[in-house]
């Protein structure tokens, strides 16, 4: 496994500014002379482990946030977005890309809308999209990518939320009857709840003051959905508040972001953190254990693992997936230095594309990304059923992952050889330097290729540079 040097340069001016302490009394504090602290200021020079230390010392700083992945991701997004043929001059080498991510990161996300913004124009003039002829188009992220990325950049852990919903459930860290909890919400709020024979998941009535569930969907959803209200009757205050502060673009990214924050609630109260963490080292991370325990979907419990990153009470980092039948991602987070692809698909060497074929079976899988870090993998379907005969079934499949030196934490890793074969796997071609990979599907970012007609192996080239 690769070990990586902590930079965290851009962290460490933000603390200081923050203390109001100028460079001299921040040195003194670490133990560091000032010539060193400018260095690690500005990433000419790691974060030391005494620094480290002294930082959790003497300012109670939890360090797990020095490690977070948000440089990680913006590296990932830029050798993609890099990877589009416009820049076919030749993309900036790795190290400058960290450099930008660490030193730069507002610089690093106007180049990302820069290029979001080229990559929609170009898609709209080549379908012979009616923006074509409008004036007053402005080019911007489409609601739903902002959303995405708003989550994907805040580590998809929101605490005000977070907490809020586990007080609002587990006061005091006691779980308490959650639709019971919710069923005294309504009603001291003037709502009634029924049961409906209805195709709708959830239907609210502001007017008749009416709350009326599916009785198709099951027992997990439908608490899920009646805790999605009480967020939003009870708890708007907080949902805005969020909103004002992520600035979205459009009215539409709002509205669809506040439904994601009405979710988060849910997700949280449903499984309030501590109980639910609690749980989770006791039962090893065994995913149907913990979704009987709450009563809540094998979907819900994965991506809620992958939500554990309350400062001073992190989990397990994983990193959590869903994939529709065509391989496009549909839903995706990551607290581990893997990270995604913004467009397309997923590798199809993941053993989530292979979850369809065995449906209710987990699939396990040890994995190494090209930068030499390994993985154990899981991959479930999670199709949903329309609830009758012919309505359509909407089929996932999810996928869970975390970096091989927790794989003792999960209960699936038993049986598993942690210090045999790994299989290669990557994270998007354009990105991916394997030069043997027989699904291989464009050639790779900052390589160069020869082409031989005269020979042919697994590709048309080789991957030369």
């Amino acid at each position: 496994m690769t070990v990586q040097k902590l930079y965290a340069g851009a962290k460490l001016r933000e603390l200081r500014t923050r203390l109001g302490l100028t460079q001299k009394v921040f040195a003194e504090k670490l133990g560091a002379s000032l010539p060193y602290l400018n260095q690690m200021e500005n990433n000419h020079r790691p974060v030391s482990a005494t620094v480290v230390l002294a930082l959790a010392q003497e300012f109670g700083l939890d360090v797990t946030v020095l490690t977070t992945g948000e440089a990680e991701r913006m590296v990932t997004d830029m050798r993609e977005a890099l990877a589009d043929p416009v820049f076919a001059a030749g993309a900036p080498p790795l190290a400058d890309l960290r450099l930008a991510a660490s030193n730069a990161p507002a610089l690093a996300r106007a180049f990302l809308d820069l290029h979001r913004a080229y990559r929609q124009s170009h898609e709209r003039l080549a379908s012979l999209d009616e923006v074509l002829g409008r004036d007053d188009t402005v080019l911007r992220p489409s609601p739903w990518e902002e959303v995405r990325d708003f989550f994907h950049y805040c580590d998809n852990y929101l605490d005000a939320i977070d907490r809020a919903a586990e007080h609002y459930s587990a006061p005091g860290g006691i779980r308490k009857d959650v639709v019971l909890t919710a069923s005294e919400t309504l009603a001291k709020a003037g709502v009634s709840l029924q049961l409906s024979d209805m195709t709708a998941i959830r239907r609210f009535d502001p007017g008749q003051r009416a709350l009326e569930l599916s009785a198709r969907a099951n027992g997990a959803t439908q608490r899920f959905q009646l805790l999605h209200q009480v967020a939003l009757l009870t708890q708007n205050d907080l949902l805005e508040a969020t909103l004002d502060l992520a600035r979205f673009q459009s009215a539409e990214a709002r509205d669809i972001a506040k439904i994601g924050l009405a979710n988060y609630f849910a997700g949280a109260a449903l499984l309030p953190y501590h109980p639910f963490q609690q749980a989770a080292l006791e039962t090893r991370h065994d995913l149907e254990r913990l979704a009987d325990i709450f009563g809540a979907s094998i979907e819900q419990v994965a991506h809620r693992l992958s939500t554990l990153q309350r400062p001073g009470a992190k989990g397990v980092p994983f990193f959590f997936v869903r994939v529709d039948q065509a391989g496009t991602i549909t839903k995706r987070h990551s607290a581990t230095r893997f990270q995604f692809a913004r467009y397309g698909g997923a590798c199809p060497l993941w053993n989530v594309h292979r979850a369809f074929e065995t449906p209710g079976h987990f699939l396990r899988q040890l994995a190494q990304t090209p930068d030499g870090v390994r993985y154990l993998l899981l991959a479930r379907d999670v199709s949903k059923s329309g609830g009758s005969f012919h309505a359509p079934v909407r089929r996932f499949a999810i996928g869970l992952g975390c970096e091989v030196q927790h794989a003792g934490a999960l209960v699936y890793a038993d049986g598993l050889d942690l210090k045999g074969k790994f299989e290669p796997i990557g994270i998007s071609c354009r990105i991916c330097d394997r030069q043997e990979c027989h699904q291989r599907s464009v050639p790779p970012i900052e390589r160069q290729l020869r082409v031989d007609p005269d020979r042919r192996g697994l590709l048309p080239y080789e991957i030369v540079g």
